[in-house]
């Protein structure tokens, strides 16, 4: 009876998204009272999940035939990733109440928030790679309209996009999830793996493809196309749940392909291996560059998500436990900091209308804290100490060294110190141009352009936790240390 409580979240994602969306409520503060209670019991039954002493939470919810089996676990992985989720997701929708108002449509938007923030809880519980994969696919599929709100032709393109990619991706992850099944392996997650052979060629082909459809929705090159095209079309809500949460999900699915389904073990050493972490490094470089590049602001945080969602794969690729607590520690930091930034650029553009960063002259006159709370998750991202991501990439960096894995013991380091000074000079000249206007810029005029204590409260909050998880990150490492020592 204690499994049901994985349910729970679903459950209240799916009938409180239905009620949102279909009963004619004759206001909007009744709608967002209602969404911010299934939004907090969310997050509630996630403790108590957590909280339960029972190790391993086991649901089998049957068998749609043999040896597919849809099972439900709540093992330390899964409690991670869900309290993370529900935390932040309860979060942003606080703050979209307010933004949604200025958006339009808002009882669409939370139904469908509501119902994908249920499917993300109970993917983070799936006992086995069949359940995640059903579930992975109905967050797709759930979370595309969120792209599609303004209903604008580049809404619906930037929608097609991303449903492409996501169903690209997951095509590659089926292809692999076929191979196993037919050679009779059971692909129930189980620290350090459940394969019962060494790996054979077709294997180790059928590993990258899932790797890479899983990457998909984590934005590694070559299927990070959908990220800067869909970001600044979205809601500032999704984009940035999209951002923030969204990608960790792929994560997540490659971080069961390889820890729980195949193993490091068999994997350290391989080809796949090797093309695995080319391609991180790669994403690390790129999507810091086009940040730099890139004038439209919600644009260059979409680039800035390429990049940093691969330094969480990278340290995963190397399959070392100080890697491997470094790209824990930065799924939490980084979803903390992205979230606070683009419910920053929604308010920004909400406030001012400006969209581009160099129409930022002067915005930190009139929107003060909003834009220091960008400063301050600015210098956490660019792993500043005593920040949280300065400890995140510390063991990223270390992990690299330790490796020993020939030429990338160093280029790792190298390629992650460049992605640092790439991201001081994509996001500091924001909060230079919002504090210290260039002569001759036009300014805002005065007035009150800061949003509401809706918006205002979780943006203070995840900005501070982002500081704080760095000066004070003693509980949040002892269980990524115990979750590291259950896979080495």
């Amino acid at each position: 009876m204690t499994g049901m409580l994985m349910l729970l979240p679903l459950i209240l994602g799916v009938t409180g998204g239905l009620a949102v969306g279909l009963i004619p409520w004759k206001s909007r503060r009744p709608m967002q009272l209602f969404a911010a209670v299934v939004l907090a019991a969310q997050l509630a039954f996630t403790l108590w999940i957590c909280l339960t002493p029972q190790q391993n939470l086991t649901l089998p919810l049957g068998a749609v035939t043999q040896g597919l089996e849809i099972l439900l676990r709540a093992d330390a992985v899964g409690k991670l990733f869900s309290l993370l989720f529900s935390f932040v997701w309860l979060l942003v929708g606080v703050a979209g109440f307010e933004y949604m108002e200025h958006e339009g449509g808002e009882r669409r938007f939370f139904g469908l928030y509501l119902v994908v923030g249920g499917v993300l809880s109970a993917a983070c519980y799936a006992g086995n790679f069949f359940s995640y994969y059903i579930l992975f696919e109905m967050m797709t599929l759930t979370s595309m309209p969120l792209v599609l709100h303004s209903l604008t032709h580049e809404a619906v393109m930037a929608a097609l996009k991303y449903l492409f990619y996501s169903l690209g991706g997951a095509f590659l992850t089926l292809f692999g999830f076929f191979l196993f099944v037919s050679q009779g392996e059971d692909l129930t997650f189980l620290p350090g793996g459940s394969l019962s052979a060494a790996l054979t060629g077709e294997q180790l082909t059928a590993v990258l493809l899932m790797i890479l459809g899983f990457s998909a929705k984590a934005g590694m090159f070559p299927l990070q196309g959908w990220l800067p095209t869909a970001h600044p079309v979205a809601p500032a809500p999704a984009s940035a749940v999209l951002s923030g949460v969204i990608t960790k999900a792929g994560v997540l699915g490659v971080l069961r392909t390889v820890y729980f389904v195949v193993g490091p073990d068999k994997l350290r050493g391989t080809w796949v291996q090797t093309v695995w972490i080319a391609l991180t490094l790669i994403t690390i470089f790129m999507g810091s560059m086009l940040a730099y590049k890139e004038d439209v602001l919600k644009k260059r945080m979409a680039y800035s998500t390429v990049s940093q969602v691969s330094y969480v794969l990278f340290g995963l690729s190397l399959l070392h436990p100080l890697a491997f607590t470094g790209a824990i520690l930065h799924v939490v930091f980084h979803s903390l900091v992205k979230n606070t930034l683009f419910l920053s650029a929604g308010a920004i553009v909400a406030g001012t209308g400006r969209t581009r960063v160099s129409q930022l002259s002067g915005v930190g006159r009139v929107m003060p804290v909003t834009m220091w709370c960008v400063l301050l998750v600015s210098v956490t991202l660019i792993g500043i100490p005593p920040t949280s991501a300065f400890v995140s990439k510390w063991y990223l960096a270390t992990g690299s060294l330790a490796s020993g894995i020939g030429v990338v013991r160093w280029l790792g380091p190298v390629i992650l110190l460049a992605s640092a000074l790439l991201t001081a000079g994509y996001l500091l000249p924001l909060v230079i141009r919002a504090f210290l206007p260039e002569k001759g810029a036009k300014n805002l005029p005065e007035g009150d352009h800061e949003p509401g204590w809706r918006m205002l409260l979780p943006l203070i909050t995840m900005t501070a936790l982002s500081v704080l998880l760095g000066i004070w990150a003693g509980p949040l490492m002892d269980a990524v240390n115990a979750l590291t020592g259950l896979l080495f």
